[in-house]
């Protein structure tokens, strides 16, 4: 006849096998990913498809893992400004083709004017960083973005590197600007131009918001 004690084990074992299984808990995790990481997976994956890209291929190009692309195009993980620069080249499109608005311009003012309550705008989770598009159309050579950066935010932990031109001006707060193995700190009013062959790396220093618009060159 079993014990007391060997009775209370065997109940213990059973109700410890009803315990979920980490399924349900991926479930419950991917209920609650960010809207924005969501988006921006969905637009990779689709014009990864309609390029005819593989998963496998696109890894490649940008550097990173299958795995951690498959999150990206769940909206799993967060996706740095220099990763999105590097998809946006290998897929052929501009960065700017990312952003999303919720209000439609005027159709006479459409490829001439952005209003400030319409931007298309970009916001990278967890970093601390929003980017709104000033230029008013996507398919120009020139792009206008205004980027918002928190207090102690960068642009991530690799330097970003475009192959073409591109300048900013600070528009208000402090900018560490890391150029190669240079280190700048700008402030309201100061402005910088970079070639398309120098990898660059920046960061809000300050405890207030910064504010830097970005004039970027895009020739493809």
């Amino acid at each position: 006849m079993a014990s007391v004690a060997d009775k209370k084990i065997q109940k213990s074992k059973k109700s410890g096998s009803l315990k979920p299984g980490p399924k349900k808990a991926d479930a419950k995790q991917e209920t609650s990913l960010d809207p924005d990481n969501i988006r921006i997976g969905l637009q990779i994956r689709d014009l990864r498809k309609s390029k005819r890209v593989t998963l496998a291929s696109l890894a490649q190009q940008v550097n990173k893992s299958v795995g951690y692309l498959s999150q990206v195009e769940r909206g799993v993980s967060a996706l740095p400004i220099p990763v999105l620069q590097a998809i946006s080249t290998a897929l052929d499109v501009q960065i700017s083709w990312f952003f999303h608005g919720d209000n439609e311009a005027p159709a006479e003012e459409q490829q001439y004017i952005v209003r400030s309550g319409m931007r298309r705008a970009l916001n990278f989770t967890g970093m601390g960083i929003r980017e709104e598009l000033l230029s008013p159309r996507l398919s120009g050579q020139l792009q206008m973005v205004m980027t918002t950066i928190e207090p102690g935010a960068s642009g991530g932990s690799e330097p970003r590197q475009r192959k073409d031109e591109e300048g900013g001006f600070v528009h208000s707060g402090t900018l560490e600007l890391t150029i190669g193995s240079q280190v700048f700190t700008l402030n309201t009013g100061d402005s910088f131009a970079l070639s398309g062959d120098e990898p660059h790396w920046f960061r809000n220093p300050s405890d207030k918001y910064t504010e830097v618009i970005w004039v970027l060159v895009d020739t493809y």
